[in-house]
C-alpha cells in the first residue's frame, strides 16, 4: 500500500517539476534545445529533492534544542541523505514482503542465535531495514521484517500482526523466544503487542528513536496512530501503566540528541529500561547509521540473562 502511494506521489511531483521545466525551456532560444531538455529533467528531479530538503529543514528547526549548531547540521545532512535513499529508492520499489530470511552464517561462540522481528515506524515498510537485515543474518539470526498495515489506524491494531509474525518466526526457527526491534512507532507497536499478548515469547525488546513519552512534532494530518504518539497522550500513559518492572528490564532504548521527529529527545526514557544516547543523527537515519547498527548488533547478540528467559 505504502509503495504504491509513494509511486503515485512522486509521479505527480515529477509531472509538476516537468511542467515548470518545460515552461522555463520554452523561454529559451530554439537553438538551445538540448540544454532545454536537460533543464526540464533537472527541474523535475530537483523539485522532488527540494521538497525533501524543505521538510527536513523544517523538522530540524522545530525540534532543535539549545546546544552547538554543528551536530544539528550534521544530523540535518544525514537525515536528508537517509530520506532520499529510503523514501526515494527503497520504500516505493517493493511489491512483496520476503518473509522469514534464514541466517547466512552461524552465531559466534558466546552469542545467541535467536530470531529477530523488525518492526518499522510511521509511514514506512520493511525496506527501511535493508541495511540492518543482512548484518543480522550474517551474525547468525533468522530475520523477519514486518509490514504494518493499514498505514493510518490505532497502534493497538498492529498487535495482531506482530503476534502472527512472532508465531511465524518461532515456528519456522523452532525457537521459543524472539528479539523484537522497533524503529519509531514500531517500538510502540511492540509495546502494544506486549500489553495484548504478554511477554512470554519476548527475549528482548530494542527500540530506536521511539516516542515513548510522545512527540511535540506538529500533526499536519490527524490520524489515530498520530494522535496516540502526541506528547503525553492518554494512550501512552495507559500503555506505561500496563507494564511491569520485569517487562521493562527487557527493554533497551536508543535515542538521538538530534532527532528531528521525536522530541523532546531526552525525555523518551522509560523507568526500568536501559537507554543509550547517540548524537548528530536524525530520526530516519537511525536505521542506517553505522554506530547505531553496531550497538544494535551487540544488543541482539548478547545472551539473554537467565532471570528473564
Amino acid at each position: 500500500m505504502l509503495a504504491r502511494l509513494l509511486r503515485w506521489t512522486y509521479l505527480v511531483q515529477l509531472l509538476v517539476g516537468g511542467l515548470i521545466g518545460s515552461w522555463a525551456a520554452v523561454q529559451m532560444a530554439p537553438r538551445w534545445g538540448a540544454i532545454a531538455l536537460i533543464l526540464i529533467l533537472l527541474i523535475a528531479l530537483g523539485w522532488v529533492i527540494f521538497l525533501q530538503a524543505v521538510i527536513i529543514a523544517s523538522s530540524m528547526l522545530l525540534s532543535r534544542s539549545p546546544g552547538p549548531l554543528a551536530p544539528w547540521l550534521k544530523a540535518a545532512w544525514g537525515e536528508l541523505m537517509a530520506a532520499l535513499l529510503v523514501y526515494g529508492l527503497r520504500l516505493p520499489w517493493t511489491r512483496s514482503n520476503p518473509g522469514v530470511l534464514p541466517p547466512t552464517s552461524t552465531a559466534k561462540p558466546g552469542q545467541n542465535a535467536l530470531p529477530v522481528l523488525l518492526v518499522h515506524g510511521f509511514v514506512c515498510n520493511h525496506r527501511v531495514w535493508d541495511v540492518v537485515t543482512p548484518q543480522l543474518r550474517a551474525q547468525g539470526h533468522s530475520v523477519l521484517a514486518l509490514d504494518l498495515e493499514p498505514l493510518f489506524t490505532s497502534i493497538d491494531d498492529y498487535a495482531t500482526s506482530i503476534d502472527s509474525a512472532v508465531t511465524q518466526l518461532c515456528t519456522q526457527t523452532h525457537s521459543e523466544k524472539v528479539i523484537l526491534v522497533g524503529h519509531s512507532m514500531g517500538g510502540l507497536a511492540i509495546r502494544a503487542w506486549l500489553r495484548a499478548y504478554g511477554s512470554t515469547r519476548a527475549a528482548k525488546i530494542i527500540t530506536l528513536g521511539t516516542p515513548h513519552q510522545g512527540t511535540r512534532a506538529p500533526q499536519w494530518v490527524s490520524t489515530p496512530n498520530g494522535a496516540q504518539m502526541a506528547w503525553g497522550s492518554a494512550w501512552l500513559h495507559a500503555l506505561a501503566q500496563a507494564e511491569t518492572p520485569a517487562t521493562r528490564q527487557r527493554m533497551h532504548l536508543a535515542f538521538s540528541q538530534h532527532d528531528n521527529i521525536v522530541y523532546p529527545q531526552r525525555e523518551q526514557l522509560l523507568e526500568g529500561a536501559q537507554a543509550t544516547e547517540f548524537s548528530g543523527i536524525g530520526h530516519l537515519q537511525m536505521c542506517l547509521d553505522a554506530a547505531v547498527i553496531g550497538w544494535l548488533l551487540l544488543e541482539v547478540a548478547e545472551i539473554t540473562p537467565p532471570e528473564i528467559r
